[in-house]
């Protein structure tokens, strides 16, 4: 992608805490990846969308590799499917937005979808050779926050993966609810965070004492959690003092740290099968309630952990995995601007994800853009290099080399 062609505003300044209290929204609006609409609801500009979308598919493979299928929900909810569980009550659930149609049916903005999901594929599933399925989708979720805060990790309007499944048994949704907690340790790591993501204890879903939450260790984060570290167990504060006599912790030994939850899963039996009246006709002829899971991931929550965790004094420092771009191009010198045309071109057809930037700027506004914007490496062809036969080859972090235009060809390639 040209500069030019592709539409990125960076500033040279960055608010103040004053203006923006989270680190993360005041680096990602410098860098251009996002806009403030009001508090709590941020637009995603044309490079924000790309980080988004690689984080999506991530989640998207490991979803598929565990046999669910790909769908999207209506965000207007009928306020009678939430009615059958209680969750319609404002006293329940005090996030709702809810407003009324033309012609006075009064309707909720989806905040989630267990409900709508029994309601429009559970009802479907009328027989026990119809089960399991597993479906899921991305989608804005409106959650009307009392306070909106922590940028772009926790706002009232955001894009999350919610995956729901539905089982004939208890020992049916227990096995796979295990699948789902390996899978989500696999999108962990690739994202970059798996050596500081825990599958933490925390408060129970309708079925369970405890659920299960991911949590990153994050000093933005608004969680505590207590980690074993020796036993790779961690606990949200919330539900300590349980969880400690459940699983026999010695508490003064337990570390404190700061997380954010990223990802979370619930076992809801069949409670919600019961109040919703869903139900197949069992291996016996008799009708049988559908046990269901919910499991969970922050999309837009878990760009914020990654601009959070990594990023330096001169911009953003994304994992190769998720970064917009792989290269960012930049060309000196009237023999360098012509041979990073042709690199460009040679990039592209090899499938490399390259930013040039090909703006007539000063050189030092496009290296610093190059840092500002966290891509993983920039390559800078310039006279001086180029009458050395070389080209110049930085990671974001380290130090710049030297190498020659076949070599650096090559390691891209290998990075595919």
């Amino acid at each position: 992608m040209k500069r030019t062609d592709f539409w990125i505003k960076t500033s040279k300044t960055e608010q103040s805490a004053a203006e923006e209290p989270s680190k993360n929204a005041r680096l990602l609006t410098r860098a251009g990846y996002v806009n403030r609409q009001m508090a709590g609801v941020y637009a995603y500009l044309p490079i924000g969308l790309r980080v988004l979308e690689k984080i999506k598919n991530i989640v998207r493979r490991e979803m598929n590799a565990v046999g669910g299928a790909e769908l999207v929900m209506s965000s207007l909810q009928p306020r009678e499917v939430w009615q059958t569980t209680g969750r319609w009550d404002d006293e329940v659930v005090d996030v709702w937005f809810k407003t009324k149609l033309k012609d006075e049916t009064e309707v909720g903005l989806a905040w989630s979808h267990e409900e709508a999901i029994l309601q429009t594929v559970g009802r479907e599933l009328t027989s026990y050779r119809d089960l399991p399925v597993s479906v899921y989708q991305f989608q804005t979720k409106l959650r009307n926050e009392l306070r909106a805060k922590s940028g772009i990790m926790r706002g009232r309007e955001f894009v999350m993966k919610d995956m729901y499944s539905m089982h004939t048994s208890e020992q049916d949704l227990a096995d796979y609810y295990e699948k789902v907690k390996q899978a989500y340790g696999r999108v962990f790591e690739q994202l970059g965070l798996g050596q500081d993501t825990f599958v933490t204890f925390a408060s129970g879903g309708a079925f369970t004492k405890f659920s299960h939450e991911y949590q990153t260790i994050c000093d933005a984060g608004e969680d505590w959690l207590y980690l074993d570290r020796a036993r790779n167990i961690a606990v949200n504060e919330e539900v300590l003092d349980d969880a400690v006599a459940e699983l026999g912790l010695d508490k003064s030994k337990l570390e404190k740290v700061r997380s954010a939850e990223v990802g979370n899963i619930f076992n809801f039996g069949d409670a919600k099968a019961r109040d919703m009246g869903v139900e197949f006709m069992g291996e016996d002829g008799q009708k049988h309630p559908l046990y269901l899971g919910s499991y969970g991931i922050g999309i837009t929550r878990v760009m914020g952990v990654l601009a959070e965790k990594f990023s330096d004094e001169r911009g953003l420092v994304w994992p190769a995995a998720v970064a917009p771009f792989q290269v960012y191009l930049v060309g000196i010198g009237e023999a360098g601007e012509r041979q990073a045309n042709e690199l460009y071109t040679k990039f592209i057809q090899a499938g490399i994800e390259v930013l040039w930037d090909d703006r007539d700027a000063r050189v030092g506004e496009k290296l610093a853009d190059a840092d500002l914007l966290g891509i993983p490496y920039r390559v800078v062809v310039s006279d001086k290099t180029l009458g050395q036969g070389k080209i110049e080859l930085k990671s974001r972090t380290g130090e710049p080399e030297l190498v020659a235009p076949d070599e650096l060809l090559t390691f891209f390639a290998s990075l595919l």
